[in-house]
């Protein structure tokens, strides 16, 4: 499945979890915190070394690019409106986490910063409650950066410790070097340095698990699938690849998952996923791969050869979501029993609402002759339109959705469009219009009142 964005809306406050990434995409040259992909002897050439670094059991991880031309194409996305939210919201997070430390991108950070940094999250179990207490959910767990040029970054050490005000506590872990400090009215810090990587942490018991790993324990990239995983997605042009642990995570973000998880105990549940994020001219695309769990016995088919559909919508479509076969992505989706917890509105529900409305079963009387590829759109309204303030059939937000589907049994579909023609014909009483478009036939159905148009 294939995913382009053109703009950026505002965000949730707890969506900041999984977005923290996306939020410091913009930052251009603000967080203490961003960038890793230097490379190890020990490691083969395409694994990212950060990862190297992260432990196993951390539910999400962002590796970013600092290239200044990735950063700049990124900032053409999105309406004034959304950039000026956003880079309000980056700006206030540049002032607590530099700033308001004595620390200046440009001066402090940018001279010895390799290519990519590393975000890693972990369950608020691993967390104390010292960290918790402070309502950082927002801020990563763990923050990996690459010392390109490690004289520069020792500079760092030094400017923090001449700091007034700042207390540094040194203790020994394993071997390793271990700073913390403790600066009033303001967040303390563990930090370490392993080889040529900068980690740092607001839980010392998350420094450590990371020097764990750093002398042999499982890494997030040595677990089972995540090698193979990277390098079926793996791109130069990537701008960041993301890492979700799904159990690890839907027991963190989802306030339910623990009830829903013993009622589809028997569902398989993917263990992972990986996703490359990738500019380009006309959006930002995600391509993402997910495995089950090692020795399981479930066998699923994949067909993802959905490349037509999205050529026949308009160059100023907003977003699409598109598939090989939708028949097939529905069943995945109703057997991941455990993913519903994240949605506003579960496979059940959708499937009774429709029964209940148009009196359709979403299965039998759609999917079945919905074998092919489909695309979701979300297509902006003609300028034309959006200036006519009288218009009462106006989209809300100045756009569409559209559905497209390439039909498997077209005398099933079309017996099954004639009995909702009649539905909404006799029992909601709205017009429905046959017309031409460029020669095709086209049916629409108008909310006289406003509101739904199909």
């Amino acid at each position: 499945m294939s995913l382009a964005i053109k703009s950026m809306t505002k965000k949730k406050k707890y969506s900041l979890l999984l977005i923290f990434a996306a939020a410091v995409l913009v930052v251009g040259g603000g967080v203490t915190a961003y960038w890793l992909l230097v490379r190890r002897q020990i490691l083969q050439p395409d694994i990212q070394v950060s990862t190297q670094l992260v432990p196993q059991n951390a539910f999400f991880t962002a590796s970013i690019s600092t290239d200044s031309k990735q950063w700049q194409q990124l900032l053409k996305y999105g309406t004034t409106e959304s950039r000026q939210v956003l880079e309000k919201q980056l700006a206030q997070l540049q002032e607590n986490l530099l700033t308001a430390n004595g620390y200046n991108y440009q001066q402090d950070i940018k001279p010895w910063l390799g290519e990519d940094v590393t975000l890693a999250y972990f369950s608020p179990r691993e967390l104390s409650p010292a960290v918790l207490s402070n309502d950082q959910s927002a801020f990563p767990s763990l923050i990996v950066l690459p010392i390109d040029k490690l004289t520069q970054a020792m500079e760092l050490f030094k400017k923090a410790k001449s700091q007034s005000g700042k207390q540094w506590v040194e203790r020994t872990y394993r071997g390793i070097q271990v700073y913390e400090t403790n600066k009033s009215n303001s967040q303390k810090y563990s930090v370490a340095v392993l080889g040529r990587f900068l980690v740092v942490s607001e839980n010392p018991k998350i420094i450590d698990q990371v020097i764990d790993t750093y002398k042999g324990d499982i890494s997030v990239a040595s677990k089972s699938g995540y090698q193979d995983a990277i390098a079926q997605i793996k791109t130069d042009q990537s701008f960041a690849q993301l890492y979700i642990n799904l159990p690890t995570f839907l027991a963190a973000v989802g306030a339910d998952f623990q009830e829903q998880a013993q009622t589809t105990a028997a569902k398989p549940l993917k263990q992972d996923i990986v996703t490359t994020v990738t500019l380009a001219p006309e959006g930002i695309s995600f391509e993402g791969i997910s495995w089950l769990k090692p020795r399981s016995t479930v066998n699923t088919s994949n067909q993802n050869s959905g490349s037509f559909l999205p050529r026949r919508m308009p160059a100023s479509t907003l977003g699409i979501i598109s598939g090989g076969n939708i028949r097939q992505f529905w069943q995945y989706y109703t057997e991941q029993g455990a993913l519903n917890s994240l949605i506003p509105i579960s496979p059940d529900n959708f499937q009774a609402g429709l029964k209940t409305t148009l009196g359709l079963d979403w299965e039998k009387d759609l999917l079945s002759w919905m074998e092919g590829e489909f695309a979701l759109a979300l297509i902006p309204m003609s300028p034309e339109q959006l200036a006519l303030q009288d218009n009462p059939y106006s989209a809300p937000l100045g756009a569409g959705i559209a559905l497209m589907v390439k039909v498997s049994d077209r005398s099933s579909a079309q017996a099954t469009l004639q009995q909702l023609d009649d539905l909404i014909t006799n029992s909601y009483q709205l017009p429905v219009v046959e017309t031409q478009v460029n020669g095709q036939p086209m049916v629409s159905w108008t909310a006289t009142l406003g509101g739904v148009n199909a």
